[in-house]
């Protein structure tokens, strides 16, 4: 369909992830001609970085068999894994059904997967441990997945109704998790107005999310099947349906031409003749979503290509491995100290370089592993990998394994 107003069409051509690894290349040469107004570039660093994955890659995975990043590997715990113990369990009616269960899963769990903070911790009843940050964040939405928190039918608990999730409360998200004062959970209002706000759109938009179905999350499997050519579908075309469609989710930042613009940012060097001119996409937990739905639709049968036209993730553990090895540093010292706003130029600046820069590291794991990108696409990458090497480094640097960036995050970008 023709779109007539130009800003539109400009705000358009942001919602891909070419247009993240284009521009993020972009403020990466500038850093490299030494312009940046908040990092500095020293790319000598990268043969210690690419090393220090391959040996963290090596020690997780020996055979050099390694997943993909996706939230599903934060459903395992002591080598068990949770969800499909469950699932294989589940007598469905077919391979659509439980697909459609699978991304109910992932996308509630993704929404609720931005930064915990230092302090929380999941209290695991399985386990009896307490588990902090992402792997926490996805047991306990697990949990309450499987305890039926998010479904209008107490005889099919494993399902996300869109009703139900428009509702959805902040002491419903408390319980689930183990929010406490000596337990708190950074950003959780943020949180329960994204749950709300992918309940009410999944029930404004029936065609998309309810085609076989009341409307929920998981009627989104639907819609990319049906864009598949052949049961084949690019991975970047997942991202883009996600940005299209749950754009108006995001809290209001960026519009251009009536579209929401989600994870994209101002950052002051980048300089176009167009509309977006100084405007810098990010889309890191759409991204993370992304990842996270192509486990899904293959065990429901699609063959699920160019998965290298994702980007890298900017987030926090990808950023940090930067840092805390000397590729980026600082221009401000005190920067190090600071506490920055997550719409700062010198957040969005780290942000960008991260993307580009995982390239570049993936390039250098590649050669030293003698594999291709078929064999080890940026997904193994990360998962091997930059975000464990990055944890890893904040571990060792900083006694609460903090980033080396401190973010005021409103917990629903990191």
């Amino acid at each position: 369909m023709p779109v007539e107003n130009p800003e539109t069409s400009a705000a358009l051509s942001l919602l891909n992830a070419a247009a993240v690894r284009q521009r993020a290349h972009r403020l990466l040469a500038i850093g490299l001609e030494d312009r940046l107004p908040n990092f500095r570039v020293h790319l000598e660093r990268m043969d210690s970085t690419a090393e220090l994955v391959v040996e963290t890659t090596r020690q997780a995975y020996p055979t050099l068999a390694v997943p993909f990043h996706s939230r599903w590997r934060h459903f395992s715990m002591n080598g068990v894994d949770r969800w499909a113990a469950l699932a294989d369990q589940i007598a469905w009616r077919d391979a659509t059904e439980r697909a459609r269960a699978e991304f109910d899963l992932a996308m509630v769990s993704v929404f609720l997967d931005a930064g915990a903070g230092p302090s929380w911790r999941y209290h695991d009843p399985v386990s009896g441990s307490a588990i902090g940050r992402s792997e926490g964040l996805g047991l306990a939405s697990l949990a309450m997945f499987a305890n039926g928190v998010f479904s209008s039918d107490p005889r099919q608990p494993l399902r996300v109704d869109a009703d139900k999730l428009a509702n959805f409360s902040v002491s419903d998200l408390e319980r689930g998790m183990q929010v406490s004062d000596s337990n708190p959970l950074v950003g959780i209002n943020g949180r329960v107005e994204l749950l709300r706000g992918l309940g009410r759109l999944a029930a404004a938009k029936p065609d998309v999310f309810g085609r076989f179905d009341a409307p929920r999350p998981g009627g989104l499997f639907d819609r990319l099947t049906a864009l598949a050519d052949h049961l084949r579908l690019p991975a970047p075309t997942i991202l883009s349906e996600l940005l299209q469609e749950l754009g108006p989710i995001w809290p209001s930042r960026l519009t251009l031409g009536g579209i929401a613009l989600g994870d994209c940012w101002k950052h002051p060097m980048l300089a176009t003749g167009d509309a977006t001119s100084h405007l810098m996409p990010l889309h890191k937990l759409s991204q993370w979503l992304s990842y996270s739905l192509i486990e899904p639709l293959q065990r429901a049968g699609i063959d699920v290509t160019d998965i290298d036209g994702l980007t890298g993730l900017a987030e926090y553990r990808n950023g940090g491995l930067f840092v805390d090895n000397g590729v980026l540093t600082f221009r401000d010292q005190a920067d190090a100290t600071r506490d920055h706003d997550v719409a700062s130029p010198l957040v969005v600046e780290w942000r960008a370089l991260t993307v580009a820069l995982l390239d570049r590291v993936a390039d250098g794991v590649r050669h030293r592993l003698g594999l291709d990108a078929n064999a080890l696409p940026l997904a193994k990458i990360l998962e091997g990998g930059t975000w464990a090497a990055g944890r890893r480094l904040a571990r060792e640097r900083r006694a609460d394994a903090s980033p080396p960036v401190k973010i005021i995050s409103d917990g629903t970008v990191f």
